[in-house]
């Protein structure tokens, strides 16, 4: 076993380092996927493919995607074929995140000629051919360029022939091989890094150290899980699924001392469209809302997968099978914390908006991929955070980049008035935006979207979030998860479901009431009608800013209105 203080300090310096590697991939990335949305994963490993260290940025759903899909790589091109200035990529669903989209690209880091360790990153391309990201598709052979894992770089020469392949079918060729090269940059970087390190300390290989740093996370791990009463606690949750056709998803938790097994039996059959999720993805997101609900601070590397056991039939919508469309993916899967941490006992955290909105807008010279984010549910002792990208990690796409990338224009963005859970806590707010096009004939959107039907519920006793909505603004609803064209003057409403509340209203504080009125995230008549609290406005009507000391509360006429809830 490595000496415990040589472990903690090579911890932290790859912390360090593993921001370095972050920062190198944003900063030279070429598209607001990844540059604005921060749409990626970084992480090193050890010699074997087992992970040491994730950046702090990252999706779950890419991050341990990706950890256990390293051993696909190292099981594909073992040390004795590989040299140095190799680069190898591929975006087979099955063996990393889960749709074609997301590439994985992964350095072999080689030391006095042996290899010692691997940097890797999986980002999603703004574009891999075939339909753009829905969940039309039949089969994943409609969804894109597939590419087997395979050499980007040989000996630090790229395989032009693969770059040619990638160019000839995508739509945006110049932003998905340059977000190719970004990765491929920010792995130089790490690794490099890793190398001055290494000769600094003395040291040969990391592979003692790193074995430690992961005994640790193990060990923390299983502590939290030994604090979890033994038992089977189960829960459900139910999604839009694609048209009419609701999907559920089901999980049994069983804690046993310092293992958890989840088994997702019972949750929908495969679906017919894109919205299938791969075990691997499963097992990513299964995996973080376990140490999110009971040991958040544990670091995140192999050893605290450990302990985590996930099961799901075969030809499920957890665990499909070649070759099931799987484009849309995360509007399945990001459902997985909210269903996990409800089924735990003593739940931390009520339902959350939980799918990342994704809508493609694709008009004459322009396609640009926009990502939001609705409300996350209110906590055991705290409101839900508002427009917080939960689980995924994602930022929302700034205004300002949307109208400089595209002949596109938002007139609304604002925060969505009483779109949060009522409850003692309250859900955070989801967010009302719209979409204009100038200046074209005609143009498209892909709304990958999810919760306009089925709200995020309240927990003991909270109110469900409000459920978002996808149409056209003063017009009819549109269809979700499919490419609709659009009329040129068609302005479309985004807009976002908020979290599920905690606890019930009537427990809410009189004054966070009226401090919600005051910020505008609960109306005058929802305070009244929902919480019991008569507020009234005071100022100008007609003032255009509104300041807090124009609202006060009617105590005699709240003590009535409590008094009968």
């Amino acid at each position: 076993m490595s000496d415990p203080i040589l472990a903690g300090l090579f911890g932290n310096r790859l912390h360090s380092i593993l921001a370095e590697q972050q920062n190198a991939l944003v900063n030279t990335a070429f598209s607001a996927v990844v540059r604005e949305s921060l749409d990626l994963a970084c992480a090193v490993f050890d010699s074997r493919g087992e992970m040491i260290g994730q950046s702090v940025g990252g999706t779950p759903g890419h991050i341990n995607a990706m950890a256990t899909g390293m051993h696909h790589f190292v099981a594909a091109h073992p040390p004795e074929t590989l040299e140095p200035g190799d680069v190898l990529l591929t975006n087979d669903p099955w063996q990393t995140a889960g749709q074609i989209n997301d590439i994985t690209v992964a350095t072999p880091v080689f030391r006095g000629g042996r290899l010692v360790a691997w940097f890797a990153s999986c980002c999603h391309a703004p574009d891999i051919g075939g339909r753009l990201v829905s969940a039309e598709a039949h089969e994943v052979f409609e969804e894109g360029l597939r590419l087997p894992i395979m050499k980007f770089l040989r000996a630090g020469e790229v395989n032009t022939d693969l770059e040619r392949l990638i160019r000839a079918n995508v739509r945006t060729p110049e932003e998905t091989v340059g977000d190719l090269y970004a990765q491929v940059t920010g792995n130089e970087v790490g690794a490099a890094s890793l190398l001055r390190l290494l000769d600094e300390l003395g040291l040969d290989s990391l592979d003692a150290v790193a074995a430690e740093i992961m005994d640790r996370s193990e060990l923390a791990l299983r502590d939290a899980l030994r604090k979890l009463p033994d038992g089977t606690y189960t829960n459900e949750i139910v999604t839009d699924g694609f048209d009419d056709e609701e999907v559920v998803l089901r999980v049994t938790a069983t804690v046993a001392g310092d293992e958890i097994h989840l088994d997702f039996a019972g949750s929908s059959p495969q679906s017919r469209r894109g919205i299938n999720v791969v075990l691997n993805y499963t097992r990513a997101y299964a995996s973080f809302a376990v140490k999110a609900a009971i040991s958040p601070e544990v670091p995140h590397n192999a050893g605290s997968f450990r302990p985590v056991h996930v099961t799901a039939p075969e030809g499920s919508v957890l665990n499909c099978l070649p070759p099931a469309p799987v484009a849309s993916r995360h509007l399945i899967g990001h459902f997985l914390p909210s269903l996990l941490i409800g089924a735990l006992p003593r739940t931390a955290i009520a339902p959350s908006a939980d799918a990342l909105w994704m809508t493609i807008w694709r008009g004459p010279g322009f396609m640009l991929n926009v990502f939001q984010t609705g409300g996350m549910g209110a906590r055991v002792d705290q409101d839900g955070l508002s427009t917080t990208g939960f689980p995924s990690g994602l930022r929302s796409t700034p205004t300002e980049v949307i109208e400089t990338m595209a002949p596109l224009v938002q007139h609304v963005r604002e925060l969505r008035v009483d779109s949060g859970g009522a409850g003692r806590f309250r859900g955070g707010l989801g967010q009302v935006t719209t979409m204009c096009a100038l200046g074209v004939p005609s143009w498209s959107v892909n709304g990958n979207v999810d919760r306009v039907r089925a709200a995020a519920s309240g927990v003991d006793g909270g109110e469900p979030g409000a459920p978002g909505r996808f149409g056209l603004r003063g017009g009819a609803d549109l269809p979700a998860k499919s490419r609709v064209p659009l009329a040129a003057e068609a302005v479309v409403d985004v807009t976002l479901p908020g979290g599920g509340g905690y606890g019930p209203p009537a427990g809410r504080p009189v004054a966070a009431v009226l401090a919600d009125v005051v910020e505008g995230y609960v109306s005058v008549a929802a305070a009244r009608e929902v919480y019991g609290v008569a507020v009234r406005y005071l100022g100008d009507p007609d003032a255009l800013v509104r300041l807090p000391g124009d609202y006060a509360v009617d105590e005699e006429q709240t003590a009535r209105l409590r008094a009968g809830q």
